[in-house]
């Protein structure tokens, strides 16, 4: 059975399938570290380094500007999936996969090596949200094609698990950042923290990005994309053929996506800042119960990738928003015992619905767009999903906090979200076992 087994533990599965596998895995796993280090560091630090004198006025306001430095590179996001979609779609995925790893990696190393507000000024800030955006730019362009060398591989009655693999490279890569965070505020004074150890996990970057260009440089491009090449069959505009004929479905892969994006960026950013500023928490124990609360979110995308194989994408994701629609009311009332076990505990049962409304998306999406045009419309329905959901998700939910007082205007945020995105999925016709070949 799919939901028991690895795909690596088949024995008719390919060397090159494996290899496919295991670097997407890890590509996916680097660019989210590189992406989620910043937004963990956005609700830790930053607002007193890089906005100085508003942090010395007003510390909340301080916190929201920090906390949209993240949703900025959302904006961004489009462009890079622009970019990437179509010289993906005219080059291959492979080529894209390694000039957007290489680009995230240089600029978080870069971030790591900014000086802050005190030191010059406000060419700090500026300089901050400039390689923010270049790491949105990076993220547009990685996750459609990361789907497509997963999906475009896998045997037919296997894509869902296949195409799990690079999704869960989001909580793996929020599990590194949080973890190397955790690490750092551990070992060093909160002074030694705000002067030079909040750089050590950027820096970091350099070495995890060294490694994961190796890994994409050794696999084979996909077959489906190699296929529509030699007949031919390449697009000489792949954007305006994709909303020349796809237009609804790049609207639906976005709508989809909203609910899913917005409440994982509770879980990558605001319940840190959450826990920490409005519950007194101390910052330790908060990042280890992201840690953990992450190891669901993995668990949980595997067996949604594996669970859509064998009752459908739509219905896995139409199973996934309702539970998360539904836990929102307990989520927030456990939240605020302040109570570190019921924290950790609450977020990782919500890591269950965010995995049943992630695992099966790359071969959903995948199975909704024909191949000449297919990175071109996931990573942009992926990308405007993103900026509906996830990019000033922490912003509006600290926002919600500040001017209603009210935890549960979130939960209701999300909820409202939830609807959308359920309406989304349902109104996709099941594309499980669709033909991704030419002939699609």
């Amino acid at each position: 059975m799919p939901t028991r087994t690895s795909p690596t533990d088949r024995p008719g599965l390919s060397r090159e399938e494996r290899k496919v596998l295991f670097s997407t895995l890890a590509g996916t796993s680097i660019e989210w570290y590189d992406f989620f280090i910043y937004a963990q560091a956005a609700s830790l630090v930053l607002a007193p380094l890089f906005f100085a004198p508003v942090s010395e006025d007003s510390p909340g306001l301080a916190t929201v500007l920090s906390l949209a430095t993240i949703g900025i590179s959302f904006l961004f996001r489009p462009l890079g999936a622009i970019v990437a979609g179509r010289y993906g779609d005219k080059l291959g995925r492979k080529k894209m996969l390694v000039f957007t790893l290489v680009t995230m990696g240089s600029a978080t190393a870069l971030i790591g090596l900014l000086p802050t507000y005190v030191e010059i000024g406000v060419a700090a800030p500026v300089a901050l949200m400039l390689l923010r955006i270049v790491q949105g730019f990076s993220a547009g362009g990685e996750w459609g094609g990361a789907a497509l060398m997963s999906v475009e591989h896998a045997p037919l009655h296997r894509r869902g698990l296949f195409g799990a693999y690079p999704q869960i490279g989001v909580p793996i890569g929020l599990i590194l950042a949080t973890g190397v965070l955790w690490l750092m505020t551990t070992i060093t004074t909160p002074a030694q923290f705000e002067a030079w150890g909040w750089r050590v996990p950027f820096l970091l970057s350099v070495l995890l990005v060294g490694l994961g260009y190796l890994i994409r440089r050794s696999v084979e491009e996909s077959p489906v994309f190699r296929e529509m090449l030699q007949r031919k069959k390449d697009s000489s505009a792949p954007l305006r053929d994709l909303f020349r004929g796809n237009t609804r479905q790049v609207v639906l892969t976005a709508l989809i996506f909203v609910a899913n994006n917005a409440a994982g960026y509770l879980v990558i950013a605001y319940f840190i800042s959450y826990g920490t500023s409005e519950l007194g928490m101390e910052r330790g124990p908060v990042l280890l119960a992201t840690v953990f609360a992450s190891c669901g979110w993995l668990g949980f995308t595997l067996y949604g990738g594996a669970l859509s194989d064998r009752i459908g994408r739509v219905r896995t994701f139409q199973l996934g928003y309702a539970f998360v629609f539904v836990w929102m009311v307990p989520l927030f009332l456990l939240i605020d015992s302040g109570n570190i076990l019921l924290f950790a505990g609450s977020i990782f049962v919500l890591t269950f619905g965010l995995g049943l409304s992630y695992g099966p998306m790359s071969a959903m999406y995948a199975e909704m767009f024909p191949v000449s045009v297919r990175y071109s419309g996931v990573s942009i329905g992926y990308a405007l999903g993103a900026i509906l959901g996830g990019a000033f998700a922490p912003t509006i939910a600290e926002l919600l906090m500040q001017n209603t007082g009210w935890s549960g205007s979130v939960g209701f945020y999300i909820m409202v979200l939830c609807v959308v995105s359920f309406a989304g999925a349902t109104a996709v016709k099941e594309p499980r076992g669709a033909d991704l070949g030419v002939t699609n």
